[in-house]
Order: structure tokens, then sequence, then C-alpha cells
């Protein structure tokens, strides 16, 4: 099968489409055939070394983490997925394998899915819903009527944090650029700002909850609309809680975790036409590199998915 690795830390460029033997399942995983695969920035971090203490990689290195398909085998333990099932699921980092024509992945990772949906599109959703899911209500645990703000409304987590905040009954503020700002207010956000030519810190409403993408400047200016006993989720990278406890905010780096239920709520929220998964792009699998480009440039609209 043909699949997109890495022989060693590095960049973009140092990807190669190589011809490489299907994966061999274990007694309690699933094979799957690819249908898409989705981009995230962990997937830059782990290739240019970034997480290699939390981690590492073993060479030769399939990239991706995300990805939708067909199931086509089972390992002799699995019980509740069967040979023909649609499904969703994410990787263990540490494995990747997603940006390939076939996929080995544990069965406790994956999540069946309706036949009826747009297979290639659900691959757009592990690690972005997942992560808006596990901000919203695990870390900041937010309640009908609060106010929350998502910084990059427009994008892969932001698209879903703003649709589940709505959906649970929040007064969703959100940033975007103005190509974005309709979409932004169609998922839900009743107040969207363009954060190229406004100041969110001047016009945003105090916020109880913050949910930050885009980490740096942009989080520590985040700091000064929260009210006292409200949160702060950083998304983007670890960083100094110290200034916001001074202020009485709760301040937390979250590091997604994979969790199968989690995936199947939000797979169930697509199901159900609730959950809009927002793709921007599409790329075959022998332009990973492109893919990669649009990823790292920014500003890319929704998910950013690789097709074999």
């Amino acid at each position: 099968m043909r699949a997109a690795r890495i022989h060693a830390y590095g960049t973009i460029d140092d990807i190669r489409f190589e011809d490489v033997r299907e994966p061999v399942i274990g007694l309690d995983d699933v094979l799957v055939r690819v249908e898409a695969a989705a981009l995230n920035p962990m997937d830059n971090k782990l290739m240019a070394g970034y997480l290699k203490d939390f981690f590492p990689l073993a060479f030769p290195y399939t990239l991706g983490t995300d990805l939708a398909g067909t199931v086509v085998a089972t390992g002799a333990l699995v019980a509740g997925i069967s040979p023909g099932d649609k499904v969703i699921a994410r990787t263990d980092p540490t494995a990747g394998g997603a940006f390939a024509e076939l996929a080995a992945v544990p069965a406790r990772l994956v999540a069946r899915v309706s036949p009826d949906l747009a297979l290639a599109s659900l691959a757009g959703l592990p690690t972005a819903a997942g992560s808006a899911w596990q901000a919203l209500f695990e870390a900041a645990a937010i309640r009908p009527g609060q106010s929350v703000l998502i910084h990059a409304g427009a994008g892969g987590v932001g698209s879903f944090a703003v649709q589940l905040a709505s959906l649970a009954g929040a007064h969703v503020t959100a940033t975007a650029s103005a190509a974005n700002l309709d979409l932004v207010h169609a998922l839900g956000a009743k107040k969207v700002i363009d954060y190229r030519h406004e100041d969110f810190a001047a016009i945003s409403p105090t916020a109880d909850v913050v949910i930050d993408r885009i980490g740096g400047e942009t989080l520590e200016r985040s700091l000064g609309i929260i009210r006292p006993g409200g949160k702060l989720i950083g998304l983007s990278a670890p960083f100094d809680t110290e200034a916001a406890k001074a202020r009485g905010i709760d301040a937390q780096f979250l590091f997604h975790q994979s969790d199968a239920g989690r995936l199947a709520a939000v797979a169930a929220l697509a199901v159900e036409d609730r959950l809009q998964i927002v793709v921007g792009r599409q790329f075959p699998l022998a332009d990973t590199i492109d893919a990669f480009r649009l990823l790292l440039k920014g500003g890319a609209r929704g998910k950013i998915l690789v097709r074999p």
C-alpha cells in the first residue's frame, strides 16, 4: 500500500510517499481501509520532534492520527465491530498510521458511524471535535446562559466549539477573519469579531469562559475580559497560569486525550445533523506536503483532509 512516512524528525519536506507492507493487526485491533484522514497541528509538532518527550516516534513513521474508513478485518478478541462497518478513529500519536491506504487501530479507539453519512468528511471529527467537547464540557463545564469567547471560530477546533457551545445554551462570541464572519454566525455565534480589524479585548463582553487555540499574545490579552472565577482553556501550547491565578481565573492547558465514548457522542450529533463538519480543502495522499503547507500557513477554514 501507499503511505506518507518520515524516517527522522524534520520538516514537511522530509515526507516520503512509499510502497509499504499492509499493517498486521493484533488481537484487539481493527484494520481500516482509509477513506480520508485529517491534518491537525499536532501532526506537524510530532514530525518536528517538539513532542518527543511525550510521544517519542519510532521510525519509519506513517503520519496522521484522524481517519474515517471501512473495516476490512478484525482481531480475534474484537467484539462489536465487524468487516464492512463504517468507522472513525484517532490513533495513538506514537503509532500514527492514518495517512495511508490501510491503518491498524486498537478497537478501543474506534467508533462506528452511520453508513448514511458522507464518510470522508467524518475524518474531520476525532481530534478537532473531540478537543472542543473536552474543552467545553469536561475542562470548562459550561452551563446554559454563560458567555463564551472562542478564538479562531472558523478553524478546525473553533468551528466545532462554536456549535457545541451554542447547542449547550451558551451565549457565543467568536473571532474570525472577514471572509469567515458569515460562516461562524451560521454555526451559532451570536457575535463574530474580525480579529484583523477589530480589537476583541475592547469590544468583547465579559466572558465566563474563553477557549483559545492561538496562544501567545491572544491568550494573554484574553485574561482581561474573563470575569473573576471564570475559566481560560488554552489548546495551543502549555502556558504560565500565574497571571490568571492572580486575577482569580482558572486557567489550564488542555491536552487532548482520545476517548471512544466522546467520539461516539460527537458522531451522534453529526448523524442527527446537529453538528456540521466544515471541510476547507481536500488533497490526494500524494499531495500531503501541499496540505501541510496550507495548515502551516494558518487561517484555513475548517478541516484539511487527505484522501488515499
